[in-house]
């Protein structure tokens, strides 16, 4: 469910090309190329999404360990994120952008051959390490490379409608590479995507200044870790049980790795993550609140896929289309509520999106082995999209209100950071109430094997959706208790152009 956007110092001075004092003799080539790595990158959540049910039976996953191919790719992709835009800075943005490439599609090509669980999901982390490189990239190289403001503003046109479309284009390109030619596509497409990329990028793509600052990989490893072993202590938990040495390890392990990255931060002289942005009560709660949604929202597209080719018989196809209207309304509604926000405000639309996702989950959670998609899933499938948007405005609206210009790049790197590292954790947390949910269902009398498993499968699926209304509903409350502003940083917050955090 994720919609990468980059992590780049987007606000704060752009960084010049280097060496180049003349104009940009292709600057369509350089949009494309661009506009190009960001497409990959933000297809590659929902376009595996759609071929997870084909993965668990050709690579033999359980219904619990089929999290980990999602988890591994955001964990590495977020906790890296900041450092692979702090790398973009320091060695130049064009470098930064083939590294990353060059890792992102050797591991696509890595992954589509994978002949096992492991080796896939090895693969799938080691994507998310070249994610955390080129990301950044994008933003800055278009930053540098359209000085005009013209220009600029038709090159951030463009990626905002390449962003917002992704959602879309992955969910039915993950149909279509699944059904007509097989699972293993939907990691091959990437191949000569990058390729192309590489062979491109040098001929049309300047480098850019370089910036001289340190690498915090004390920093990014201990939070990279640390957030692993919580997801994974989740996970565990979901198979063997709370009472599990290795669970209970994993969760030690975490609060001492995560104790480490505060300690870390708090002393390191170029920190990955300011701790300082977490000071403002607003934009902490702010933070909060995404982490929440991107975990109910990850959870939902996650349980949802399955649902609809395991129990409701969807091809993969149509499975696709079947999100097509959630994706498109929540690029709508976030379009509606800009132009809302400053009558109603920040705080408004987060709760209000807030309580429709809520609504949306709750209606998910009343669904059976033989609810049809147009009676039990549409309807709850517009409320949510039409309340993504609407919080999606709100929220981040709020993360960037009297932000300082030189924090820009720091609060959108950690907002992106928040996005994957959220949809992580709370799947984990997902899977962990599927997995009990599903060990305690027991089948009514009668039912054949297919109907006896769809049941079990349905009733761990409605758990997870409670308990994803439930994080939606707290986010509601989290609202309550924000700072309340005073008039002139109501006009402050509303006059601020919101930064669309994407789905």
């Amino acid at each position: 469910m994720s919609e990468q956007t980059s992590a780049t110092t987007a606000g704060a001075r752009p960084t010049g090309v280097a060496g180049a004092g003349t104009k940009e003799k292709r600057p369509g080539v350089v949009l494309v190329l661009v506009l190009a790595l960001q497409t990959m990158l933000i297809l590659d959540v929902n376009v595996v999404n759609i071929a997870l049910p084909d993965l668990k039976d050709a690579l033999g996953f359980t219904p619990t360990g089929l999290s980990w191919v999602l988890s591994s790719y955001l964990l590495t992709f977020g906790g890296l994120l900041l450092l692979g835009g702090r790398a973009g800075d320091i060695l130049g943005h064009r470098k930064g952008l083939l590294v990353g490439v060059t890792v992102f599609t050797a591991a696509s090509l890595l992954g589509g051959l994978s002949t096992s669980a492991g080796m896939l999901l090895a693969a799938r982390a080691i994507q998310g390490v070249g994610a955390a490189i080129a990301a950044p990239t994008v933003l800055a190289l278009i930053a540098t490379h359209f000085t005009e403001e013209k220009a600029r503003a038709k090159a951030l046109g463009a990626y905002a409608a390449v962003s917002g479309s992704g959602a879309a284009i992955g969910l039915i390109g993950g149909g279509l590479l699944t059904d007509w030619l097989s699972w293993r596509w939907v990691l091959f497409i990437n191949v000569p995507i990058g390729l192309v990329l590489l062979i491109l990028a040098p001929m049309f793509i300047h480098e850019t200044d370089r910036t001289p600052g340190s690498f915090d990989l004390g920093g990014a490893l201990s939070s990279t870790l640390g957030m692993t072993a919580l997801v994974y202590g989740f996970i565990r938990a979901a198979e063997q049980g709370w009472g599990d040495g290795l669970t209970i390890g994993s969760f030690v392990a975490a609060i001492v790795l995560l104790a480490l990255f505060i300690v870390v931060e708090n002393k390191a002289k170029q920190p990955i993550t300011p701790l300082r942005l977490f000071a403002d009560r607003n934009r902490a709660i702010g933070y909060l609140a995404l982490l929440f949604v991107m975990a109910a929202g990850n959870s939902m597209f996650f349980f949802l896929t399955q649902f609809l080719q395991e129990v409701s018989g969807f091809s993969p196809i149509k499975a696709g289309l079947a999100f097509v209207p959630l994706a498109l309304l929540i690029l709508g509604s976030s379009s509606v509520s800009a132009k809302l926000l400053p009558r109603f405000g920040a705080r408004v639309l987060t709760a209000v999106g807030s309580a429709a996702i809520s609504v949306a989950l709750i209606w998910f959670a009343q669904i059976t082995p033989s609810s049809s998609y147009v009676s039990a899933l549409l309807g709850p499938m517009v409320i949510a999209g039409l309340g993504m948007g609407v919080l999606l405005v709100g929220v981040t609206t709020i993360l960037f209100s009297g932000i300082k210009p030189e924090e820009t790049g720091a609060a959108s790197g950690l907002l992106n950071v928040m996005q994957q590292i959220g949809g992580a954790l709370g799947l984990a947390v997902m899977v962990t109430v599927f997995g009990a949910a599903s060990r305690g269902a027991e089948a009514p009398a009668g039912l054949d094997t297919k109907g006896a498993a769809d049941y079990v499968l349905t009733e761990g699926v409605t758990a997870a959706f409670s308990w994803g209304a439930g994080f939606t509903a707290l986010t509601i409350l989290l609202t309550l208790v924000m700072r309340r502003m005073t008039a002139g940083g109501d006009a402050q917050q509303q006059n601020e152009q919101p930064v669309h955090a994407g789905l």
